[in-house]
């Protein structure tokens, strides 16, 4: 090997400071106003068009929406404290990325503000003739309004708390490149992991499992967990894939960066998977009643057709799309995946929570589209604000230059 290439290989390219100061890219800076405007579009278009509709339509559309935002925000609060308690060097470059897509979880908290004040609507429990349901009755301790309420309030502010911390810590190296500061997210990342993993457990158990109060499974956090990792990588890769278009930060976000962003998004689909067969297979085998219903429900009229879909289409296809190197270290390729993971994150939260409102076989409404509209363009909006108060890459973190010339 030659003593340029040795080089190449063990000093970090140059960087513009200035364009790693810079607050967003090029044509992204209007990002927090045109997300406004499309948050306002779509929800206020959910409310007009829902409140000539059943209420359970509206607020089961909303609920839908709102959690599809929430998972991409879970999820880089995952990624960033997993950063943090593995001292990892090569994500340095990425992790700003994840660190804007926690900062959108107090935001995403104000979509559940209208959740909260229409329970009556979303869930059986709350109604008064619930009592008279031996099993909801047993439950009631924990399915009450009051509990349900600040259990959610405590979830986001664990939430909210834990990212605004991280990202307040993450600002402050860029101006002082204090050391001490890594340390410090080290030291809290450990048992910020266990609160995060706490919190989306039981939140997934209120949100989605409280549909329906006679259903459980003990691995059905892990099954949400596993579809949020799945949403938040593929945004990852899309935000990375576009960073690199700029010709200067593509010295910072490399294709090795976006390469291991195709191969984690590759792990969690098959992970989802994993965890999708386990609990069919588990139901399946043990044939109780309390628990073959979730199952049951949805492998009847045109919900099966979505069952099929959903597993052809969130792990069979694109198990076998993204194995490939070569796909992952493709722009165009991997953008394509990583956009249609997105949707079929959409469908599975659709299939999680609409059968009990349609029984009889999927009915698509107009509300489902415009609440996921309007909660995207509240969480671009967020992104976009957030991507604006801070440098695009980590200036001062001691392991950037480890980043700089990772390759996979």
């Amino acid at each position: 090997m030659s003593e340029h290439a040795h080089a190449s290989r063990t000093s970090p390219p140059p960087l513009r400071e200035a364009l790693l100061q810079t607050r967003a890219l090029p044509g992204w800076n209007r990002l927090p106003i045109v997300g406004t405007v499309i948050a306002a579009i779509g929800l206020g278009l959910t409310l007009a068009v829902g409140l000539g509709q059943p209420a359970p339509q509206l607020w089961r559309s909303w609920l839908v929406g709102s959690l599809f935002v929430l998972t991409i925000g879970l999820g880089g609060l995952f990624v960033t404290l997993v950063h943090h308690a593995t001292q990892a060097g090569w994500s340095v470059s990425v992790r700003r990325i994840a660190e804007n897509a926690m900062a959108t979880l107090p935001f995403v908290a104000l979509l559940f503000v209208p959740l909260l004040l229409h329970l009556g609507d979303l869930f059986e429990w709350p109604h008064p003739e619930a009592a008279h349901d031996p099993l909801i009755a047993n439950k009631a301790p924990l399915l009450n309004t009051p509990f349900f309420v600040l259990r959610t309030v405590l979830y986001f502010a664990i939430w909210s708390g834990l990212a605004i911390w991280f990202a307040r810590q993450s600002r402050l190296q860029d101006r002082n490149g204090d050391q001490e500061l890594t340390r410090r997210m080290r030291r809290a990342s450990a048992p910020g992991l266990i609160l995060f993993a706490l919190t989306t457990t039981f939140a997934s158990f209120d949100w989605l499992m409280g549909l329906d109060p006679h259903w459980y499974s003990t691995i059905f956090g892990i099954y949400f967990f596993s579809g949020a990792l799945v949403a938040t990588y593929a945004f990852m890769s899309l935000v990375a894939i576009a960073q690199r278009r700029n010709e200067d930060l593509a010295a910072a976000v490399r294709l090795e960066h976006v390469n291991v962003l195709g191969g984690l998004l590759f792990a969690f689909v098959s992970f989802w998977g994993y965890i999708g067969f386990s609990q069919y297979m588990l139901i399946w085998y043990a044939a109780l009643p309390e628990e073959t219903g979730f199952f049951a429900s949805r492998l009847v009229g045109s919900w099966r057709t979505v069952t099929v879909g959903l597993v052809l289409g969130h792990f069979i296809l694109p198990f076998f799309f993204l194995m490939p190197k070569t796909i992952k270290r493709h722009a165009t390729a991997l953008s394509l995946a990583a956009v249609w993971m997105l949707a079929m994150h959409a469908l599975d939260l659709y299939w999680l929570a609409m059968p009990g409102l349609h029984p009889d076989g999927a009915s698509p409404s107009l509300l489902d589209f415009t609440a996921l509209v309007g909660a995207c363009g509240l969480f671009l909006a967020a992104f976009g604000w957030a991507s604006r108060r801070q440098a695009l890459v980590p200036l001062r973190d001691p392991r950037l230059s480890e980043s700089l010339v990772f390759e996979a």
